[in-house]
């Protein structure tokens, strides 16, 4: 999904416009992760980008894209964009420290 909300639409309230493009990134993302997912993949991953427009765009975490969309909001921005595309993400085990397998200090 690449897109530009518009925030300044005569005759819209601006708050309304905000909660209807927040409401749509997320429906995106609940569609997205509803797909099934191919051969060797476990989950769903995004690469995320928003900012003032497409060129001033910076990548953002999946959990601070909406954080983002507000502190744009927040400095007075007309529109802002935004750029979700998905991919598959595979689990990568944690590294065990020495100490993880030894129980005697749990009574």
């Amino acid at each position: 999904m690449k897109k530009t909300y518009q925030l300044k639409i005569e005759g819209k309230n601006r708050e309304r416009l905000l909660e209807a493009a927040k409401h749509d990134i997320r429906k995106y993302f609940k569609r997205e992760r509803a797909k099934p997912l191919p051969k060797g993949v476990d989950f769903w991953d995004f690469d995320c980008k928003s900012g003032y427009s497409q060129d001033s765009a910076a990548a953002v975490p999946e959990a601070g894209l909406i954080k983002s969309i507000d502190e744009i909001v927040k400095d007075g921005g007309e529109q802002f964009y935004v750029e979700v595309l998905s991919k598959g993400g595979v689990k990568v085990p944690r590294a065990r420290n020495e100490g993880d397998d030894d129980f005697s200090d749990v009574e």
